[in-house]
């Protein structure tokens, strides 16, 4: 497994596995359309290409997982400096080979050499497997978001 910095001619890469994590999500009760989304995320990945924040792991030169990751930049000022992780994502045949770990430490690792103290991440409330993960590499819950539907 050989974790890289992509560059735009692996755009369509990312849009992809992209495209299978919004997939799977929605067994968690994600409300993200898939294919919908499709144009806006590889308008979204492509400024993160530019600006950084982008990790791509390949196993045999296939991609196989990414993260994006970026430090906050609220309105507020904050007790903390944090680093957000907004997406992780491995394909199923892939997991439980330590790639998602090596993609989150890259993720936290120059989330930290910027500046972050913290590092923030959503996980869906269903995503027991996720969630597990998380709390296995140190995560614990501090914002719990609630839904109600009409």
């Amino acid at each position: 497994m050989k974790l890289t910095t992509p560059t735009a001619s692996t755009l369509d890469a990312l849009v992809g596995l992209w495209l299978e994590l919004a997939h799977d999500q929605r067994a968690h009760g994600s409300h993200l359309r898939v294919t919908e989304n499709e144009s806006r995320i590889r308008e979204s990945l492509s400024q993160r290409l530019v600006v950084g924040g982008v990790r791509l792991a390949r196993v045999d030169d296939d991609p196989v997982g990414f993260t994006t990751f970026y430090p906050e930049q609220g309105a507020f000022k904050q007790d903390h400096a944090r680093g957000i992780i907004e997406n992780l994502y491995v394909t199923e045949r892939h997991r439980g080979n330590g790639i998602g770990t090596a993609l989150l430490e890259a993720a936290v690792d120059s989330l930290h050499e910027g500046g972050a103290d913290r590092i923030a991440l959503d996980v869906l409330a269903a995503n027991e497997r996720a969630r597990a993960f998380y709390r296995d590499h140190g995560f614990e819950p501090h914002r719990i978001e609630m839904e109600r539907r009409p």
